[in-house]
């Protein structure tokens, strides 16, 4: 399973987006099921809503919920990341939690804030 990053929504919903187009393409060759997390859905909304922009595509993706599991590795994770030096977002650490603990690999084009977690178990796609 991929999960996707609200960046990669962005730029797959976004219908003259080279960048998007490519993103997609990997995606369907790979031949992955998809979907994306509770807290990737509320930015992916806020910023929708917050630019009147339709929200009806969206919903058609299967939706990963943020659960008790998901708050003890995520906190594990955001320390770890901490202690290291490289401090991430609390969000970054929540969507990397869920990814993980699905066995899924997660898409995002900010590899920047999600290293520190890659190096706490979190596989990022493509490999």
């Amino acid at each position: 399973m991929i999960v996707l990053d609200t960046d990669v929504l962005i730029e797959i919903f976004d219908k003259r987006s080279v960048k998007g187009d490519q993103a997609l393409s990997r995606i369907v060759d790979s031949g992955e099921d998809i979907a994306t997390t509770s807290i990737n859905l509320h930015e992916i909304l806020y910023g929708l809503r917050k630019y009147a922009k339709p929200v009806k595509d969206i919903s058609l993706l299967p939706i990963l919920g943020y659960a008790k599991e998901d708050a003890q590795v995520s906190s594990e994770m955001e320390l770890k990341a901490e202690e290291s030096g490289r401090p991430v977002r609390r969000t970054n650490a929540m969507i990397a939690a869920i990814a993980l603990n699905r066995g899924a690999a997660l898409y995002t084009f900010d590899l920047k804030h999600f290293d520190p977690l890659q190096k706490l178990g979190l596989h990022l796609f493509p490999k």
